[in-house]
């Protein structure tokens, strides 16, 4: 009588989380939410443009299309388009406040490098 034994089953690493919003980016994104963008979403995309080849760019949106991936992170929702997930995966989004500026910033583990001014950046 043979046995034949099959190899384990090997297990799969658990992928990062598409996209995680930071406290300070969802505070602003609730205030945003319940103020001027009310019923509106922000969406995630990526263009391609400035000097290191690509771009954050974030829009209003009136509902999530076929085309967005629906993140959920601190009780807020915001949406990526599919076509930019694969250069996100693992970013957070932060808001930050200086002295002089204040605004939406991307901590993204996938940016190999960024151009001198910051605007763009490429994996």
């Amino acid at each position: 009588m043979s046995t034949t034994t099959s190899p384990p089953a090997k297990t799969r690493r658990a992928l990062p989380p598409l996209m995680q919003l930071s406290e300070a980016a969802a505070e602003r994104l609730t205030k945003l939410y319940s103020g001027a963008e009310l019923g509106k979403l922000l969406r995630i995309s990526i263009s391609t443009k400035g000097c290191s080849g690509m771009s954050y760019e974030m829009n209003w949106v009136e509902a999530a299309s076929p085309q967005d991936e629906v993140v959920n992170s601190n009780g807020l929702t915001v949406l990526v388009d599919r076509k930019a997930t694969l250069f996100l995966i693992g970013t957070t989004m932060d808001y930050k406040v200086d002295k002089l500026t204040s605004g939406f910033t991307f901590e993204n583990p996938n940016e190999k490098g960024r151009c001198g001014c910051g605007e763009s950046f490429h994996v």
